[in-house]
């Protein structure tokens, strides 16, 4: 079943991009990038800086140009990239097109500067969305697939528990020894893999960074930025409280989640609040590369108590406020609370068990989570 080819959503747009600008394709280890951008076309070669004749070719400039795509893996690994990227481009153009991949974020579009101002298009892919799945399996399918075996496409489509496990552990290996290893401020990951151990077992809570720091006998700063490295090689996101104020909001502690679900230790309520917030990260994640826009997603949380799972602006404009139910159909109260000061997000309840779908008086729409998750997230917000 792995040498089955799953088309993804941003394929199309891409392509149409590859004759315009050179393509800079971020996302997490062994999410399909390589696989995608090898698919945009009939031929294609592929050069891994991390490859030693790889790496030769790429320095003298010297692979097949009649291939119709070049594709550079981990090229920012390499001393002075932008400046290679940008004397390419202004020599070569897109005469022949190329796509730039690598597995770690570690903020390349932030730290290009001018560099490649005007030459490049960015697109972030992020694991199998349900919606992508439905070409080939049933909503209940990929539910309870990724429930086990998360939604990286090796293990899913591979289907064999006792191979995800081993995956899983190699997956999170090369991220801590590889990718981690490499930045000049980590030396010791063993308390960095305890670390995601404790976040695996604390999904949808509030993470407290004292009490991480105490639990690690480290201090806050440290903690703080061991998180942001994680979430930097794409291992963990961060949902931060919402607040008008967004520098108060980025200050506040948040919730994280992960982007290989099979990963989380706790029940299966954390798991599915856990595959809500990828797929909501990554139809935001679609919606910019797509068409452009800014989306953000939240959490809502008030000094009285009020709270809810997730909230999301598109442009700065109320989008959507969602609240997940493992049976609970019963609609919570807190949609009420919020709806007056967010009167035009729609706000929908998500139940894993739920004998039919319906809407209240207030406009709460009460829908089945697995339904949902192969639907258009934006399809009543357009």
């Amino acid at each position: 079943m792995t040498d089955m080819f799953i088309e993804r959503e941003i394929q199309l747009i891409l392509k149409k991009d590859l004759d315009k600008k050179i393509i800079l394709l971020g996302g997490p280890r062994q999410c399909g990038k390589t696989t995608l951008a090898k698919h945009l076309v009939k031929n294609a070669e592929y050069l891994n800086y991390d490859n030693d004749e790889d790496r030769i070719k790429i320095k003298k400039k010297q692979w097949d140009r009649s291939a119709e795509l070049v594709i550079f893996d981990e090229i920012h690994k390499m001393p002075l990239w932008k400046r290679w990227l940008k004397g390419l481009y202004d020599t070569e153009g897109v005469n022949q097109k190329k796509i730039i991949t690598g597995s770690s974020k570690m903020d390349i579009v932030k730290q290009m500067g001018d560099s490649l101002a005007g030459r490049h298009f960015t697109y972030t892919l992020l694991p199998f969305s349900p919606d992508e799945l439905e070409q080939k399996f049933s909503a209940e399918t990929i539910y309870k697939r990724m429930l086990k075996m998360g939604s990286f496409p090796e293990p899913f489509l591979e289907n064999d528990e006792a191979f995800y496990k081993k995956w899983r552990n190699n997956h999170l290996d090369i991220i801590l020894k590889q990718d981690l290893l490499g930045q000049e401020q980590v030396r010791d990951i063993e308390p960095i893999r305890l670390l995601i151990q404790i976040l695996e077992e604390r999904v949808g809570s509030t993470i407290s960074y004292l009490n991480l720091a105490r639990d690690l006998e480290k201090d806050a700063k440290t903690i703080k930025r061991w998180l942001l490295l994680l979430e930097r090689l794409y291992v963990i996101f961060r949902v931060p409280p919402y607040s008008k104020k967004i520098t108060r909001s980025v200050l506040k502690e948040g919730k994280y989640y992960f982007y290989d679900v099979g990963r989380i230790r706790g029940d299966e309520a954390q798991k599915l609040e856990n595959i809500i917030a990828l797929k909501l990260k990554t139809e935001i994640a679609k919606l910019e590369s797509t068409q452009g826009c800014r989306g953000s997603l939240y959490f809502l949380r008030s000094r009285n108590g009020p709270e809810m799972d997730f909230y999301v602006e598109v442009e700065d404009y109320p989008s959507l406020m969602c609240e997940v139910k493992l049976s609970d159909n019963i609609v919570s109260k807190h949609f009420r609370f919020f709806s007056n000061f967010l009167p035009k997000a729609r706000k929908i309840q998500l139940v894993r068990n739920l004998d039919r779908k319906f809407q209240n008086v207030e406009g709460v729409e009460v829908l089945s989570a697995v339904d949902w998750l192969v639907e258009d997230v934006w399809k009543k917000n357009k």
